[in-house]
């Protein structure tokens, strides 16, 4: 297992042992705020757990059937993830409408002692996460879910200390309305980039003209179309297309393709490609390509 994975793995066996520490705390405590925390790191520990196994998914072999490797799973545990964090925030919104309508009186010493200890736990292990988050979606659906805890965290405190200077109980349901929608506009960004990736969208970042224009200024490429750029995993990307050449031998045919291929590669980190040669142009340049069902309208790739 990689340091990724175990920092994953002692994630989750530390967050579900602090989720059992603050709903004790917050029953002792009559802190509704501490055991609804205690609910939202619950909901982290599955989503660490979550990200572990798709973690370990996407790093097993291709196989005869998966001929891609596993690295979709990454991509969906991901998808699930941030659903969930909408699906938390709401019920984060609800839980703090309602602790406006009937304010309840806690102990704020606990209150800030436990929300201490959550600070840390996250902080930790979200810096344990940091380099693995910047390249891969799944790992930073869990970062985003450690994010909230964190934010969640900061929240309890700083209402606890207005309570207690203040009296103003009212604080604490205002700081989790405003936690429950930053966690709501960071997971709707995970959610499109793992949407489109299933989808099978053109990857963040790229831009089909500015890829085919490369392509076209590659020595001893006349043309290229039917160009189709997808997404394997979070950072894996790959690109099939048509390339019109001169009638030439397998040997220059050879050093065109080399060419093409050290343009994807450096200029927009692509590196699985399926390129068809051509030497006349074809019906899919004119029409582009549709995706038919229909057996009388396939549409075939070679190498």
């Amino acid at each position: 297992m990689s340091s990724t994975g175990r920092m994953l793995w002692w994630s989750v066996l530390a967050t579900v042992a602090f989720v059992g520490i603050e709903v004790f705390a917050g029953v002792r405590a009559h802190s509704l705020a501490l055991v609804s925390d205690a609910g939202h790191n619950f909901t982290d520990a599955l989503a660490l757990l979550l990200a572990w196994f798709g973690f370990y998914m996407q790093s097993r072999p291709a196989n005869a059937v998966k001929t891609f490797g596993y690295h979709r799973a990454g991509v969906l545990t991901a998808f699930v993830n941030a659903l969930t964090l909408v699906a938390l925030s709401a019920w984060i919104l609800y839980e703090s409408w309602q602790r406006l309508m009937h304010p309840q009186h806690v102990k704020e010493t606990v209150m800030i002692l436990v929300a201490g200890a959550g600070l840390a736990l996250n902080g930790g292990i979200m810096w344990g996460l940091r380099v693995a988050r910047q390249s891969d979606l799944n790992i930073r659906s869990a970062f985003v879910h450690m994010l909230g805890d964190l934010l969640g965290s900061l929240a309890i405190i700083a209402g606890a200390l207005v309570i207690r200077y203040t009296g103003w109980v009212q604080v604490d349901p205002l700081l989790s309305a405003l936690i429950g929608l930053l966690i709501v506009w960071t997971a709707w960004d995970i959610i499109k980039e793992s949407l489109n990736i299933l989808l099978e969208g053109l990857p963040r970042g790229l831009e089909l003209q500015a890829v085919t224009a490369a392509l076209r200024e590659v020595e001893g490429v006349l043309d290229v179309h039917d160009l189709h750029i997808w997404s394997l995993g979070s950072s894996i990307h790959a690109l099939s297309c048509h390339v019109l050449i001169e009638d030439v031998p397998p040997s220059i045919s050879n050093c065109i393709l080399a060419r093409v291929n050290d343009v994807l590669a450096h200029r927009f980190h692509i590196h699985h490609t399926t390129v068809q040669f051509e030497h006349v142009g074809c019906a899919v340049a004119e029409t582009g390509c549709v995706m038919a069902e229909d057996e009388h309208h396939e549409h075939h790739h070679h190498n």
